[in-house]
């Protein structure tokens, strides 16, 4: 079994309320180990690379979207203008370009076993209403896709968490460059995974 890596994000609404040593202590109390750190005010670009612009994600986006108003009996078309997937995808992108640039981020790289796996069970649903007492989300934010909808912004759910190996290491690449992450020993780790 190999090591895997992951990016998180401490996004706008986490830096502006004081939450980012809570937020990491978080992590490296259940042994992962933290190989890179930034604090940086994300341009355009970066955020635009960082999101995937594919017409299958727009959709999922869109569809998401659309799925949890029609749970709710409310007329996406009164906010979007539009009940077409793809273009609603696209104006959440655009939220989320906005937003993750109204304050500086940070941003981190964090290894272990099991990474993808671990940092999504720490951060909680994406929608924070709907996250479990305990994880980041649901201590955090109780923030609501209605509520965002109406304002025109994306969900305020505090931190960014690598869904995949893959889509962990695109993003990683997104933000770092290879000399900025380290390899080192946790003194720890021969106890928590009976090798080094």
């Amino acid at each position: 079994m190999t090591k895997q890596r992951a990016l998180l994000i401490i996004k706008p609404d986490g830096v502006q309320r004081g939450l980012i040593g809570k937020i990491l202590s978080r992590f490296e109390r259940v042994g992962l180990k933290i190989i890179g750190l930034k604090f940086i005010w994300a341009n355009e670009k970066q955020i635009k690379d960082h999101y995937p612009s594919t017409e299958a994600w727009f959709k999922k986006v869109g569809e998401r979207t659309l799925t949890n108003y029609a749970k709710k009996g409310l007329d996406a078309k009164k906010i979007f203008k539009t009940d077409d997937a793809v273009s609603i995808g696209k104006t959440v992108k655009q939220w989320l370009v906005d937003y993750m640039q109204q304050s500086p981020v940070f941003l981190v790289v964090v290894e272990s076993f099991d990474v993808i796996e671990i940092v999504r069970k720490l951060s909680g649903n994406t929608i924070p209403v709907l996250a479990a007492p305990g994880t980041i989300r649901g201590d955090f934010s109780h923030d609501t896709i209605d509520l965002a909808n109406e304002q025109s912004r994306p969900l305020r759910n505090i931190i960014h968490a690598s869904d995949s190996v893959e889509d962990g290491e695109k993003e990683i690449k997104v933000w770092f460059k290879e000399d900025e992450l380290f390899e080192y020993p946790r003194c720890d780790e021969k106890f928590m995974f009976g090798r080094q």
